[in-house]
């Protein structure tokens, strides 16, 4: 199996993409009960995620779409992790594309003066847990979420990391 990637920026002409691979992860393997219709923003990429001054990238093997990751600016400064979603036979540090994904989304914040990225998540995702607070996220209690925060219906979880601009 091919496991050269390469990571891009997405724009609106990959929505479809972006929605096969995130609706099959989270409905599919998850069992989430989240439709298209709780994610308007994967509609329009363009204008949810690069007009806040975040970005969409994705990591492609061979042209295929294999992984996601989007950053929405919210406030000027605060970043907010979303989709961030790597298929099943694409996981794990043996392939790196998950750490990669999260190294350009934080590049990203340092050269924009973002200091700190926050992201919501569900209980059933022990693995994303794992990655999260190993690449230095502290768990944080919903209370203490911005309160521009981008609420999600599924999440239940919630982390931030301060990065040293």
């Amino acid at each position: 199996m091919d496991t050269d990637f390469v990571i891009t920026s997405l724009n609106n002409t990959y929505c479809q993409q972006i929605i096969d691979i995130i609706l099959t992860i989270q409905q599919t393997e998850f069992n989430l009960p989240v439709t298209l219709k709780h994610q308007p923003d994967l509609l329009d990429i363009e204008t949810n995620y690069h007009q806040t001054g975040g970005n969409f990238w994705g990591a492609k093997i061979n042209g295929q779409l294999v992984g996601t990751i989007g950053l929405i600016v919210t406030d000027g400064k605060i970043g907010t992790i979303r989709k961030m979603f790597v298929r099943k036979e694409y996981r794990g540090k043996e392939f790196g594309i998950a750490q990669a994904l999260l190294n350009k989304l934080i590049d990203h914040c340092k050269q924009n003066q973002i200091a700190n990225v926050y992201l919501g998540t569900v209980e059933a995702l022990k693995a994303a847990h794992r990655f999260y607070e190993r690449n230095g996220f502290t768990r944080l209690d919903k209370s203490k979420l911005p309160a521009s925060f981008p609420l999600m219906l599924t999440d239940t979880i919630f982390y931030q990391l301060h990065l040293n601009n």
